[in-house]
């Protein structure tokens, strides 16, 4: 009985020793960590300066593509390039055997006219969809790409103490292509990126211009919605203005339409479970104001966070399209999804509370917040059907700052703070050595 008392003792003090050592590694490498963030932080706002100040569409991004090779390069990394047309690919190997973890920074910049009174505000015009387009980086990708460039300076330092593999993916056109192109996570996934090495579980981040600078927000599950564009054409017969009589105005059957697609979300959607969007932001029919066209076109979007719901959905927008029109006389053509889908950005439940801890020491544990799900989308969700990852983001709004006067995301008056981006890279460097050490062989 002694002896197996003595025994047990013996065991739990050699498993706290395990403990502590373990704990104190990551307590050393978590402040390692943070003294090179602030290190590498006035480099990290000169890249996201530069790339800000030279914004590029999706598959335009030829600059920043070489911006970034370039730095890779210079790091000692293994680079690809051309992957999913303009992406970039760097690979560090670390000198002990464990994981492989995929980082993920997007790097196009929005058809937007910057109206910010920046030093490096974005003059930059170009082309997009035979049209000609000023172009900014109004969601805060070019954070992004700084942000691992930098995270990329800092793990390649210590290479020999990675437990495992880290892949950069630099992706394109997350925020999506001119008509008939294809590009963005689809495109990369479709090209082999999480293969060769074989990657074991990712992590990316998003800029939030909404959130207060060195906080981070996360949910486990259903972070961001599923994503489709609808298009609706309504088929009516034209007349003469001062004849309604004679026609069947598609106009008027489009505006029942849209009136009845608010019941879907009202009377046909649980609500207390899941969220729903669905939203008409484009019609377009006739040329004169006395004749009756015979057509109209209409464009929207639909957001989802559970297969079943997207199931109704696109059922009901089908049906009260094509019903609708056909008690009018007229026809309905449904193209859904038309040009884009995203599936649900869904954070893996078990890897957000592995990883709950890295995010929490890099923040302070009260500045990290679990939040409500988002009804914006992201393609990181391709990434996440593959393999398992987790999505987060970091403030980007001054301390102290009227949260209702800043910029919203996707608009000329979009600005984040040069401050926010050392959470990113400590988030990032924690969030792989962290995962290594607990999946290390």
């Amino acid at each position: 009985m002694r002896t197996n008392q003595l025994t047990l003792l013996m065991f739990l003090c050699i498993a706290s020793l395990y403990a502590t050592n373990a704990n104190a590694q990551k307590t050393n490498h978590a402040a390692a960590i943070s003294v090179a963030a602030d290190k590498i932080e006035p480099k990290v706002i000169a890249w996201r300066h530069d790339i800000h100040e030279h914004p590029e569409l999706g598959n335009r991004e030829l600059r920043t593509a070489d911006l970034i090779a370039k730095h890779l390069q210079s790091l000692g990394i293994e680079v690809k390039t051309g992957v999913g047309i303009t992406g970039v690919v760097g690979i560090l190997k670390g000198e002990k055997p464990g994981p492989v973890v995929a980082l993920r920074a997007d790097m196009d910049a929005l058809p937007v006219e910057e109206k910010n009174n920046l030093p490096f505000a974005s003059k930059v015009k170009t082309m997009y969809n035979g049209k000609e387009t000023s172009v900014m980086h109004a969601c805060g990708h070019d954070a992004h790409v700084a942000i691992l460039m930098g995270v990329a300076e800092i793990l390649s330092g210590i290479k020999k103490d990675l437990k495992g593999t880290v892949k950069f993916i630099f992706q394109p056109a997350e925020e999506g292509v001119p008509a008939g192109e294809e590009g963005g996570a689809e495109l990369m996934v479709k090209e082999g990126v999480l293969e060769n090495p074989k990657v074991d579980v990712i992590f990316g981040l998003h800029m939030s211009a909404q959130t207060e600078v060195g906080k981070i927000n996360y949910r486990p599950g259903g972070f961001m919605a599923a994503v489709s564009s609808v298009k609706i054409t309504v088929n009516g017969k034209p007349s003469h203005g001062a004849q309604p009589w004679l026609a069947v105005d598609p106009i008027v059957v489009a505006a029942q339409i849209i009136n009845n697609l608010q019941t879907i979300v009202s009377r046909n959607v649980n609500i207390t479970e899941n969220a729903a969007v669905v939203t008409i932001a484009s019609i377009h029919g006739g040329n004169r104001d006395n004749i009756i066209s015979e057509n109209v076109e209409m464009l929207g979007t639909v957001r989802t966070f559970t297969a079943e719901d997207e199931k109704l959905i696109y059922a009901r927008i089908r049906q009260i399209a094509e019903k609708t029109a056909e008690s009018a006389g007229a026809t309905a053509d449904v193209i859904l999804p038309y040009e884009h889908y995203y599936p649900v950005t869904f954070n893996n439940e078990k890897l957000t509370a592995d990883m709950l801890p890295s995010l929490q020491k890099s923040a302070g544990k009260e500045n990290v917040r679990l939040v409500p799900a988002i009804t914006g989308a992201e393609d990181f969700s391709f990434f996440q059907q593959k393999v398992p990852g987790l999505y987060f983001f970091i403030g980007g709004l001054p301390k102290g700052a009227d949260v209702k006067a800043s910029g919203p995301h996707h608009t000329p008056s979009f600005i984040i703070d040069d401050s926010a981006f050392k959470t990113g890279v400590k988030a990032t460097c924690n969030l792989v050595l962290d995962y290594m050490e607990i999946h290390k062989k």
